[in-house]
Order: structure tokens, then C-alpha cells, then sequence
């Protein structure tokens, strides 16, 4: 029995809910789409393997591998979708609708659709095809931990020699992007009436010391690093979100700062993460304040491949286009940790990612399958 067709294999695997959130209210597992898509490359002679990701028993990744041997292609994606306002679409999120030469659905541009096209791309690919191995992975919560390609990397598999990463590219070809890193500042202070500063130690009057120190460091940081490729060239520094205290007649005994920093190639974000420590403590030195410093996720390397790869330059000859560098963050710096050279590049616009009323166009299929089977051809064949 052979996988369904692809408009009905994307219209399975948007109607299973994926959702990853750090917010347990939104977050769900991905364990029916990774079955799903392993019924479906075992239909094709892929040996399956389900990794679970611990402490997470409805989560896990994929590896499906056709053929053996060293080398090889490993064509990656992740099932989980971001959290969605239904509210706010014009359809059923869950649902595929065709309307104006487009597909619309949650995860059709991010990026579930990707693997259908795959899937068809080469269901007629056999293992004695093969000089080296293609293997197919589907990982868990990009949106969210990126627990999935942690996964990965701590267990040091899967192995390949190059590898792509289908996120909406447009079909264009990217061999770098920045990191991103999430921190969260707790400042603890003592609260009291509001009559007297004497009778507390205000949680709210350090952040601002603190928000003035960070401010400087992002201005270093933009002035000392630069990379001209990227369409902001600077490392950006966000402050997302900030509260503190609870009554304007009580001095603030607690205030929370989140902030979000996207590195530039050759930025470490230990090295960033440990500079942010020792700035911050700087700012409220001698105030009384006690401060801690959360991780909201483990952080994301920036990515960078060189031009000069040989998947590099496949993809910029079987697309037209030359590679590109972009600001949003991907599961590359994970598979680059596994010895794969790695370009990112799928079906689909970043701009509808993240978005009400989702879509893939369907000019981005057939495009898109016969890209795939050009990179399976030259890299597994």
C-alpha cells in the first residue's frame, strides 16, 4: 500500500493538532503526526525509528532512513505548530482550504506541508537506488524548547553528510541566520508603604538601573559586531516584557524584565549570557536587591555554512538563486553540531508563519518536489 496522494497527505497532517508552547495551557504533543509519517515512509521501505524525548511522553522525533552507509541526505523538518487565534481565521485552522490558488491551514507554510512533498517527492525511490542513504527526520517542539533537536544532538545521531531544513524559504536558499536567546531578570526586593522609601527596597526603581545598563550593552554590542549580509546587520536586543509590584501605594517588592537577543554569527551565547550576568549585577551592586537570571530556553546558535559547500552550491544551482542570510532562528546549529553541512531552504513564506489564515501557494508544489528530487538525485544517488 502506497501513501496517499499529497493534497490528501497534507490535509492529514494539518488536521492533527501539534501545538508547542511554553505556556502548558497552549502545549500539546506530536506523537500522532510522527506515526502518522511513519506509517507512511515504512509503506516506502524506510527503516523507522521513534525517538521519545524524556520527560515528554507524548513528544518525540522521526528517523526514517532509506539505504545504508556513510554520507548521505538528511531532509529535516519539525511537526509542531505554533499556537493560533482561531478567532482570527477565515477557515477552520485544522482543515485545508483551497481558495484562490492557495492552501490554507495551520502548519501548511511551517511547515507540516514539507513533509508531504517529500513523501511524494519520492515515493517511487528504492533502497537499491541509493549510493548513500537518505534519511528523513521529524523533530518535536521547534516552536517552543527545541527539546527535539537538543534530542538529537545529545544522542549524537542522526549521521549524514549534508543536510536541508524545509522552513519557507520561498524556495530560496539560506546558509545563515542569527541565534536568539531568551533571559528572564527576576530583581527581589522588600515591599512597603509607599509613604516612606525607608520602609522597603524598591524591586521596580533597580530594573530601571537595569534597563539603562542593558540599553549601553546593546548599543556595544551593534557597534562592535556587523555582518553586512543579513538586511539588519546588527545583533538585535528586545525587552519584551516587564512587571512588577501589584498597588501604586506599595513599594514594588518584585519585578520580572524578559529579554530577547538575536546574536550575529561568531557571538557566543555563553559568552553573552555570562556578560549579562555580570553587567546586571553591576547596575544594583550595594542596592540590597537580590537578583536571579532565567534561561526561558536553552538559546540557538547562529547558523552559518560556508558559500563554498558543496549542498550550498547545489541548492543555488537547482533553485537560481544565491544564498541568503536571515534573522529568524532554525534547528541548523543542531545538525551542524552533528557534522552535517546545512542549508535551509522549503516551500512557502516566513511572512505567513505565525500568521491567521496560513497558506502555501500552490505554485510552491511542483517546484518544490522537483527540487527534492534533484538534491536526492545528486546527493544519494
Amino acid at each position: 500500500m502506497n501513501p496517499p496522494s499529497l493534497l490528501e497527505m497534507i490535509s492529514t497532517l494539518i488536521a492533527i493538532p501539534s501545538v508547542s508552547s511554553t505556556n502548558p495551557r497552549y502545549d500539546s504533543g506530536n506523537r500522532q503526526v510522527i506515526d502518522q509519517l511513519a506509517e507512511w515512509l515504512a509503506e516506502l521501505g524506510f527503516q523507522i525509528e521513534i525517538i521519545e524525548i524524556p520527560e515528554h511522553p507524548l513528544k518525540a522525533n522521526l528517523i526514517a532512513t532509506l539505504g545504508s552507509g556513510p554520507g548521505g541526505l538528511v531532509l529535516s523538518g519539525h511537526t509542531d505548530t505554533v499556537p493560533f487565534n482561531e478567532e482570527l481565521w477565515h477557515s477552520d485552522p485544522f482543515k485545508v482550504v483551497e481558495r484562490e490558488q492557495k492552501l490554507y491551514g495551520l502548519g501548511s507554510a511551517d511547515m507540516k506541508s514539507f513533509f508531504a512533498l517529500v513523501i511524494d517527492a519520492i515515493r517511487e525511490l528504492k533502497a537499491f537506488d541509493l549510493k548513500e542513504p537518505l534519511i528523513i527526520l521529524a523533530t518535536a517542539d521547534e516552536e517552543s524548547s527545541m527539546a527535539g533537536a537538543r534530542e538529537l544532538a545529545r544522542l549524537g545521531r542522526p549521521k549524514a553528510r549534508h543536510a536541508v531544513i524545509g522552513e519557507p524559504t520561498s524556495l530560496r536558499p539560506i546558509n545563515a541566520h542569527k541565534g536568539m536567546m531568551m533571559e528572564a531578570i527576576h530583581l527581589l526586593g522588600r515591599s512597603g508603604h509607599s509613604s516612606n522609601p525607608d520602609y522597603g527596597i524598591s524591586a521596580l526603581e533597580g530594573m530601571h538601573n537595569v534597563i539603562t545598563t542593558i540599553k549601553a550593552w546593546r548599543d556595544e554590542l551593534q557597534s562592535e559586531y556587523r555582518d553586512e549580509r543579513f538586511a539588519l546587520p546588527i545583533p538585535t536586543l528586545n525587552l519584551g516584557h516587564i512587571h512588577g509590584g501589584d498597588n501604586p501605594n506599595r513599594i514594588c517588592g518584585h519585578c520580572e524584565l524578559h529579554i530577547d537577543l538575536r546574536p550575529l554569527p561568531g557571538m557566543d551565547i555563553t559568552e553573552l549570557q555570562n556578560s549579562l550576568r555580570r553587567r546586571v549585577e553591576g547596575s544594583i551592586k550595594d542596592s540590597g536587591l537580590e537578583l536571579n537570571i532565567d534561561h526561558l530556553f536553552g538559546g540557538i546558535p547562529a547558523m552559518e555554512t560556508p558559500a563554498t559547500a558543496e549542498i550550498i552550491q547545489a541548492a543555488e544551482r537547482f533553485t537560481g538563486h544565491t544564498a541568503e542570510s536571515v534573522a529568524f532562528g532554525t534547528e541548523g546549529p543542531f545538525l551542524q553540531q552533528l557534522g552535517m553541512e546545512t542549508v535551509i531552504l522549503g516551500p512557502g513564506d516566513i511572512a505567513q508563519a505565525h500568521q491567521p489564515d496560513e497558506y502555501l501557494g500552490l505554485d510552491q508544489l511542483n517546484p518544490t518536489t522537483a527540487l527534492i528530487r534533484n538534491l536526492v538525485n545528486q546527493f544519494c544517488c
